[in-house]
């Protein structure tokens, strides 16, 4: 029997965290919570959203809510943080860099690209050619850039958050199945109730403002959260929960390709740092139930639409009910 134990310190700095990319993401506390756990699980994220959704906001309040400083008080400026719009002309080396002539020193130096910072806005990434995709996504995956003989690392904090339109296929190159697992969730912030629309209407120059956002966490915080997850307590049935919905999704009549073994090691991971957003240093089935459709349902192919509206959710159904029968946390 498992009680609860929250982890109230780490908890605190979290939950300023969200607050603060709340004062202009409104109603949308859910989403944000997924994005902050992709953060922590050292992951990245893709937004498939319409234009005026609230993407290039949170990615910016995200970065203006952290001290780029690991030892100083929160004045020693924000993490960095650039958006680079995706269009077909994009080049390799508009994100990575190039070497320039260096009067000077007489000799070519490395100007280094737009990626080489904390958190990334890319934009509409299925604008750009495979090519640029490709390049983006090994270095979201590799943690380091090699140009000529000569590797360079990124920051130990690179955080991306890449958006693409669900509605426009005119002029896109859709991500192939391979590049988007690489992304630990892929999700939507959607519209926001009738309630916060009004309210956003009524006050839409304080909450459209990123100066209304203030550094809430150092950047040290933000590597030790990211450590505490690692520790996040996993019981043994709910990993045989998360073995048992990778399977289902590989022996489901409707599912083409289910989830690999990496889809369930990044699901896993997202599972512990979602658990300490949600103030607890253990997961549960709620977890599972809350993060399956975000981690998991990008990974897949589906025979039809009805499957893919259908079948991860009723694998996914049938497990948290089977946990929740266990009565692990009560």
């Amino acid at each position: 029997m498992e009680t609860e134990v929250t982890t109230s310190a780490k908890n605190d700095k979290i939950t300023l965290l969200v607050d603060n990319i709340e004062k202009v993401i409104r109603g949308k506390r859910k989403e944000i919570s997924y994005v902050v756990a992709a953060f922590l699980a050292k992951g990245h994220v893709l937004l498939e959203d319409n234009p005026g959704s609230g993407k290039t906001m949170l990615a910016k309040s995200l970065a203006l809510s952290i001290s780029n400083s690991s030892e100083h008080p929160l004045d020693a400026g924000n993490l960095g943080f650039k958006r680079v719009q995706f269009t077909p002309d994009l080049l390799p080396m508009d994100l990575i860099g190039s070497h320039i002539f260096d009067d000077t020193k007489k000799d070519f130096i490395f100007k280094k690209g737009p990626l080489f910072t904390n958190i990334l806005l890319a934009d509409e990434i299925n604008r750009a050619s495979p090519k640029v995709q490709s390049a983006l996504l090994e270095c979201m995956a590799e943690h380091q850039i090699s140009v000529g003989d000569k590797t360079y690392q990124l920051e130990k904090l690179f955080f991306t958050i890449a958006t693409q339109n669900p509605i426009e296929s005119e002029g896109t190159y859709p991500l192939p199945h391979a590049q988007l697992d690489r992304f630990f969730l892929k999700m939507s912030l959607g519209y926001v109730t009738e309630e916060i629309e009004l309210e956003i209407l009524k006050n839409y120059v304080t909450i459209n403002n990123v100066q209304t956002i203030s550094q809430v966490l150092t950047y040290q915080d933000i590597l030790d959260l990211q450590a505490q997850a690692d520790q996040t307590h996993v019981h043994e049935e709910i990993l045989i929960g998360i073995k048992n919905i990778v399977f289902g999704t590989r022996n489901h009549p409707m599912v083409n390709i289910g989830a690999s073994t990496r889809s369930g090691i990044i699901f896993l991971k997202c599972l512990k740092a979602y658990a300490l957003v949600k103030g607890r240093n253990f997961v549960t089935e709620q977890d599972l139930a809350d993060l399956a459709e975000p981690v998991l349902h990008h990974r897949l192919i589906f025979k039809n639409k009805e499957a893919k509206l259908n079948a991860l959710k009723e694998i996914v159904t049938k497990e948290t009910e089977r946990l929740a029968k266990l009565k692990l946390f009560s």
